[in-house]
């Protein structure tokens, strides 16, 4: 539709209104001010045909509709949004509707899942459109009361006069749609909120439990076919011939057809073409080195020892530093490949038509996944819809669009709606790894035991830079010095939950423990020590927050009685990612000679918590998945074809494995930050330094479970 001129907006408006009986706010989520005012029927929003940024609509029975526009994958976003939005609307939840919004780079900004990014970057614009909102309702129920605005107060979707009157939102919607949008609202004060930091249940929750559609594998179009496709049989491998006349005289089976590097098996069902991918006979020849899980072994090494490093961060002296130290503390750490192994595999559904295509589906980068599909296909993106489901899982594997594009590139071969689907063991060895990695630390420390010197490189297999060279410790040494060398592989990797920092924090905080054991200082106080002097005498530029960081490192300490409880071994560690603290203390047992986990506590910054509910469960979620993969997974490879191709083989924590996990948040009143991802990273250190405390073994690779130092503990089957 024409969206109206400033000059007959206001006219527009009062048009509108009397047609549809409702209010219908344009709200620009890009800028931190409200963005345009519009009106038209619900039919039209639910088409998405108005071109604002984001919108909040009230309808003329009370009913708010909120339009999310962040891909949903488990992170609770979808529930946080809306929730951000009425809060300062003072909305009744109960009549709050919640729509998934479509891929629209016009009316949305950020409108991704990933680096834990989207309440930080939200909170404002999110807090002024619910605030804009309800200051047009107070002011229209002002007029009709002939009295002032300020003397009104608002709650659960009325307005109320200080005689006891009172007017809902749907009978003031119509009126209100006639104000002009204000410039500048003020927002509520933090103790009155009523929604922020409440525990709020999913608001996808019934449908989840009833098994409604909701995700990408739910998704079905009349007519459309499904395909699968049959990829190298290793890393660095090439097709050479195919056979498909087995596959295309199966039942069900449309055709086959070759693309790129792929086979793809096109038929009427999933049974059909799983089956027919069976029979096809493609040889393969190699294109590039062809890597096994020996060979990284060596490479790392001989890179650690001779490669040619990327200085990351220098301070001081280093080389002074070491040769005048009392006492040097060396030490390596490394970590496999993993896959992400979400729940549900990859998929989507594609419709490449003349006029233009549809695409359908779970995908974490939508705007980028648009691009890629009409950068293949030669189009605009402008051509080309895509509507979200919700993911069951990500986890940083669908930040890749490798799989939306095959969906696409299949259906323009096929000139048919084709929905794509991987199987399991595609989805375990199609690429798109978290990159193994191995760590050398070594600390020098004078005749005071006072740390001086510090020194880290990493080696990554397609890892870019694998350290985070303005985390702590930096700033609190001296002399350092941080270097790291890549190999180039071509086995594929990506981001995986907390890049890079899902392992490095384990490393860090395990050799810190070690350097604090060296020092005859406690783990606990060695690190405030540390953080001490950083603010008293910081060396270079630092990303983290001393005090944030100290305050998680108390509050841990506090809620674990670190230290006093004599009838467990205790593991500390902390990391800063995604612009938020945490730090855990893990408890082990002896029963029976061997070490048991009993419990991690966790205590988080993440500024203000917007939901409790999904933030326990984050942190939750987090320490599960850092100890199950610290503990249990790995992704090996021999001649460039991964090992382990489903739950059989590849190792995951069972739910009878799962300690118990206590959390506490900070409560610090500051804007919110990320919380997707930092519960991950510190818990392999602290897990690793309560095993040290209990044996008096160092655990230094993942997963422990194949360590010998882990030989003799029940840790059930290890794969």
């Amino acid at each position: 539709m024409t969206i109206p001129s400033k000059t007959s907006r206001r006219d527009f408006m009062k048009v509108a209104a009397a047609a549809t009986g409702g209010l219908f706010l344009g709200f620009n989520w890009a800028g931190a001010e409200a963005g345009p005012l519009s009106l038209v029927s619900k039919a039209s929003i639910a088409a998405g045909d108005i071109n604002f940024n984001s919108y909040l609509s009230i309808a003329s029975d009370g009913i708010i509709t909120i339009f999310s526009p962040n891909p949903e994958l488990g992170q609770n976003i979808k529930t946080s949004f809306p929730m951000i939005v009425a809060e300062e609307l003072d909305a009744d939840w109960s009549k709050v509707k919640v729509i998934q919004a479509a891929l629209d780079t016009k009316k949305f900004e950020r409108q991704l899942t990933g680096g834990s990014g989207a309440i930080p970057h939200s909170w404002e614009r999110l807090r002024k459109a619910g605030a804009t909102a309800r200051h047009m309702l107070v002011e229209t129920a002002a007029k009709k009361w002939s009295t002032s605005a300020s003397s009104l107060t608002t709650s659960d979707s009325m307005v109320i006069h200080p005689d006891g009157r009172k007017l809902s939102y749907g009978e003031l919607a119509t009126d209100a749609a006639t104000l002009a949008v204000p410039a500048d609202v003020k927002l509520k004060d933090r103790k009155d909120f009523k929604l922020i930091g409440k525990a709020i249940k999913n608001v996808d929750n019934k449908d989840i439990i009833t098994g409604k559609p909701l995700f990408g594998l739910d998704f079905y179009r009349e007519g459309m076919l499904y395909a699968m496709v049959q990829r190298p049989s290793g890393f660095g491998m090439k097709i050479k011939s195919v056979d498909a006349a087995a596959a295309k005289a199966m039942p069900g089976i449309v055709d086959v057809v070759t693309f790129r590097n792929n086979v793809a098996v096109v038929g009427k069902s999933t049974w059909e073409v799983n089956k027919a991918r069976k029979v096809l006979k493609v040889e393969y020849e190699a294109e590039s080195q062809i890597e096994s899980t020996a060979d990284h072994d060596k490479l790392f090494k001989e890179l650690l020892d001779k490669g040619e490093a990327t200085v990351r961060r220098q301070d001081g002296d280093v080389d002074a530093a070491f040769k005048s130290a009392a006492k040097i503390v060396r030490s390596e750490y490394q970590c496999p490949f993993l896959p992400h192994a979400p729940l549900e595999p990859m998929n989507f559904f594609a419709h490449v038509r003349e006029d233009g295509v549809e695409l359908v589906g779970p995908c974490q980068l939508p705007d980028s996944s648009r691009n890629e599909v009409a950068k293949v296909l030669g189009i605009a993106p402008e051509k080309i819809t895509l509507e979200l489901t919700r993911l069951g899982g990500g986890f940083g594997r669908r930040l890749k669009s490798d799989y939306v594009v095959e969906a696409a590139e299949v259906s323009s071969l096929m000139k048919a709606p084709v929905k794509l689907i991987w199987t399991r063991e595609d989805d375990m060895t199609g690429g798109s790894y978290r990159p193994a990695v191995r760590y050398r630390f070594e600390a020098a420390l004078d005749k005071d035991n006072n740390l001086i010197g510090y020194k880290l490189r990493g080696v990554g297999i397609n890892a870019g830079n694998c350290t985070r060279e303005d985390n702590f410790p930096s700033g609190a040494v001296d002399n350092l010095l941080i270097d790291s060398v890549e190999h180039k592989s071509p086995i594929t990797t990506g981001a995986w939950r907390a890049p890079i920092t899902n392992f490095l924090a384990f490393a860090e905080q395990s050799f810190i423990d070690e350097v604090a054991l060296a020092a005859n200082m406690d783990p606990v106080q060695f690190r405030l020590n540390l953080l001490d002097r950083a603010k008293q005498k910081p060396v270079g530029a630092i990303k983290y927050d001393i005090d944030r960081m100290k305050a998680v490192i108390q509050l841990a300490a506090e809620k674990s009685n670190w230290g006093k409880n004599k009838n467990v071994s205790q593991g500390f560690s902390v990391y800063f990612s995604h612009r938020s603290y945490v730090a855990q203390v893990a408890e082990v047992e002896m029963k029976k000679g061997a070490p048991e986990l009993k419990k991690i506590i966790a205590a988080a910054d993440c500024g203000i918590v917007v939901n409790l509910s999904g933030a326990y469960q984050q942190v939750r979620g987090g320490v599960v998945d850092g100890l199950g993969h610290a503990m249990y997974s790995r992704l090996t490879f021999k001649d460039g074809a991964a090992d382990q191709k489903n739950f059989n083989s590849y190792r995951l924590i069972r739910m009878k494995e799962i300690p118990e996990i206590d959390v506490h948040f900070v409560d610090n009143g500051i804007d919110p930050t990320g919380l997707g991802e930092p519960a991950l990273p510190p818990t392999g250190g602290a897990v690793a330094n309560a095993f040290f405390k209990a044996t008096g073994k160092r655990l230094k690779n993942q997963p422990f479970v194949l360590q010998d130092e882990m030989k003799g503990v029940n840790l059930g089957e290890k794969m």
